[in-house]
């Protein structure tokens, strides 16, 4: 009997195979898979590896997928083994019919369109029509040869292009229509093409077989990205951009990342991050995470650090809770705000560290429910306390549901900051109130001078563009004898420099700089300020006063990372990129402290 293929496929990836083996197999974890002893013969060190859609050992060379394991440790037929499995899923096995044959020859066919389809669009990229497209790959960083390997192409101008290029080919408008790669005309009009004037992305199945496209519009224009619709081979629910590269990856070591779009899974993979996948176009699904699980206990989600990509984190998250298991965790990674993986890539950050930094759901969770509630007021706090306990109840797991609810609540109870906890920059100008310009200029270099006084230790990050500002003459005196300490002293420390400044008699100049008047500093200069927060501060602060010298400090930043690749250089190079896109948006300044 012929089955749809299209159910043999669901039917597969509905039934966990470590979870089938470990039925009669003792696995243990082997990296990203699984290992035990060969249940086809008998042996004492175990080589039999089950993987995420296949099993093989490397004694006997047994190998298959779920099917053929039921098959062979049971001694059943295929059809037997098939329904057994159905079952187990809650599917129900097809019943043979002619019909159904003839539509699995029709969806074989549809196969060798999409194929057919992706060549076409491959060959129009680099045509004289496919040179804008081209040459906007290239400028996005991606070489001829990440070009070819995702098959990335030109859809031309439309209007029927495209059918007449596969009518060479005996492939009819009918049949694109059915792969949906042109619309059916309505009140009798003609079917006209999907995708014209787009820069074009083949999606693949987790077999790699081209089962829809991605299109983004060159120039002006929305949607800016247009997917293909449903169809008898695509199911964008169950589907993740890239899964079948990653699946590979991820066998051999590769962290799995998700991420947000075409560019930044591409841009990563070019880069060694081969374990990189995105949903397409929509929040991810419960099927999909179904299939991020059986590449990886914990995968990581990486999505842009602006507000969008925190909502698209939460979304996911809320999404995924029900289904965390002992076995079944997320890591977050979060992107300084308005970055996203390829910007990051391109200005030469290290990506390594960020995912090896990215902490378990449980570490981010309560941060990310925190950023919706005003702690301050006892009646947000009362509010607040209520959703820790309710997100808890929402893990289906019992045990690890207890878990995170004392994770939670301990956070929630912990002896809070005396100036309340650090929070982030926010758009809000320096001062309350009318001030003017020379006032705010001066109000803004005391906050630097309060920033460093905190954190000397980025003094020597900073002593040029330090020594390049305008001040007040006592933050002149002030600023003098701490660059003087800084070329001496053994360790850059808050209590060391005041010290030495008490010691010079400028206690009351610093302390001046730190107060709150006659206006608050901002939350960056705080004693509670973590470094991060505070030397992106002072760079926003800096380049207030200093745009043209700011973006003198990005590029030698980018620089000094490109040559030397370590923490240090990256740290600055995030915290002036933050700093630099905070001004592009318009932001005035890190907020005071209210």
């Amino acid at each position: 009997m012929a089955l749809p293929g299209g159910f043999l496929d669901e039917l597969r990836a509905r039934t966990p195979l470590a979870g089938l083996v470990g039925q009669r197999v003792r696995l243990t974890r082997s990296g990203r898979n699984w290992k035990g002893c060969c249940p086809f013969h008998n042996e004492k060190t175990p080589s039999f590896y089950v993987y995420e859609n296949g099993f093989h050992c490397f004694g006997c060379g047994a190998s298959g997928d779920a099917i053929s394991f039921v098959m062979q440790t049971q001694g059943l037929g295929f059809m037997d083994a098939v329904g057994q499995l159905a079952a187990s899923a809650g599917m129900e096995v097809p019943k043979p019919t002619p019909e159904a044959e003839a539509a699995e020859r029709r969806r074989l066919d549809l196969f060798q369109v999409m194929q057919a389809a992706a060549d076409s669009y491959r060959r129009r990229l680099f045509l004289p029509e496919g040179a804008a497209a081209l040459a906007y790959l290239r400028g996005r960083g991606l070489s001829d040869a990440t070009i070819a390997e995702f098959g990335l192409g030109w859809s031309g101008e439309g209007r029927g292009a495209l059918a007449a290029d596969l009518a060479r080919q005996e492939i009819g408008v009918d049949q694109l229509v059915a792969c949906g790669l042109m619309r059916a005309g309505e009140d009798g009009r003609p079917p006209h093409d999907l995708f014209f004037n787009r820069v074009m992305f083949p999606i693949r199945d987790a077999r790699g077989r081209i089962i829809s496209f991605g299109g983004r519009i060159m120039g002006e224009g929305q949607p800016k990205y247009v997917n293909g619709p449903e169809t008898e081979l695509f199911a964008k629910r169950r589907t993740l951009y890239a899964l079948d590269r990653a699946a590979a990856a991820c066998r051999t070591g590769a962290t799995l990342l998700v991420v947000e779009g075409y560019m930044d899974v591409i841009a990563l993979h070019q880069a060694g991050f081969g374990g990189a996948v995105a949903p397409l176009g929509t929040a991810l699904t419960e099927e999909q995470f179904e299939l991020l699980w059986r590449l990886s206990p914990e995968p990581v989600l990486c999505f842009d650090g602006d507000g969008a990509g925190r909502r698209a984190a939460l979304r996911a998250i809320d999404l995924a809770l029900p289904m965390l298991r002992p076995d079944r965790g997320l890591r977050l990674a979060r992107l300084p705000e308005g970055q996203d993986p390829d910007s990051l890539l391109r200005a030469g950050a290290d990506i390594a560290a960020l995912l090896e930094r990215a902490p378990p759901l449980a570490d981010v969770l309560y941060d990310l429910l925190a950023e919706t509630h005003d702690l301050a007021r006892p009646e947000q706090r009362a509010a607040f306390r209520a959703k820790l306990d309710a997100t808890a109840a929402r893990i289906g797991d019992r045990h690890l549901g207890r878990e995170y609810r004392s994770a939670l609540l301990d956070r929630f109870y912990a002896p809070r900051p005396r100036r309340g906890a650090p929070r982030p920059a926010r758009v809000l100008p320096v001062a309350r109130g009318a001030i003017r310009p020379e006032e705010a200029a001066a109000e803004r270099g005391r906050a630097m001078v309060a920033i460093l006084l905190r954190h000397p230790d980025l003094l020597h990050d900073v002593d040029e563009a330090f020594g390049a500002i305008d001040l007040p003459p006592p933050l002149i005196r002030l600023r003098a004898a701490m660059l003087s300490w800084m070329d001496s002293a053994e360790t850059l420390d808050s209590a060391g420099l005041m010290s030495h400044l008490n010691a010079s008699g400028l206690a009351a100049e610093a302390a001046q700089a730190l107060s709150a008047m006659p206006l608050p500093l901002p939350v960056c200069a705080l004693p509670d300020s973590m470094p991060a927060e505070a030397e992106a501060g002072w760079w926003h602060l800096f380049g207030l006063m200093n745009p043209g010298r700011l973006e003198e400090e990005v590029e030698a930043a980018q620089s000094d990372f490109a040559a030397r690749a370590d923490s240090a250089a990256e740290r600055r190079l995030v915290a002036l990129c933050t700093a630099r896109d905070a001004l592009r948006r318009g932001e005035t300044g890190p907020a005071p402290d209210d």
